[in-house]
């Protein structure tokens, strides 16, 4: 029997399953955070995460014509999860491995948005200019 998910199976090296792999690190981590700092800077880093996944699902779905907008969204909230999660590392919250380990993760998925929206770019660049604004 073939066990089906809800959604779309996305490969293995897809933004989605990166994401995916940084935020499992995370709820791995969390529960080893003080108390004082896993319901304040914790949750927002969990929230960030959950956003990211999210909006990047979004964009993947997204008409082409509104996909740029959407990864640019993407990568804001990307950069600030990763800043979020510098913060508390700063201040001892979580250790060097975990925050190395979750950085890189997030970095992968950093430069995977940033070759879709050289992509995007390039699709733009060549998509043909409409008939009229060539008269002009």
């Amino acid at each position: 029997m073939v066990k089906t998910t809800p959604y779309p199976a996305f490969g293995a090296s897809s933004i989605l399953s990166r994401i995916k792999e940084g935020y499992l690190i995370w709820v791995n981590v969390v529960p080893h955070i003080p108390k004082t700092a896993r319901y304040t800077i914790g949750t927002k880093i969990e929230n960030k995460f959950l956003e990211l996944l999210e909006i990047s699902y979004i964009a993947y779905f997204t008409q082409k014509e509104r996909k740029f907008d959407k990864v640019s969204e993407c990568i804001l909230v990307l950069d600030t999860l990763k800043f979020f999660i510098s913060v508390a590392w700063e201040g001892k919250f979580i250790s060097n491995k975990q925050y190395e380990d979750i950085v890189l993760k997030l970095d992968e998925v950093g430069k995977m948005f940033g070759g879709w929206i050289k992509n995007i770019n390039i699709l733009q660049q060549k998509k043909p200019r409409h008939v009229d604004a060539e008269r002009k």
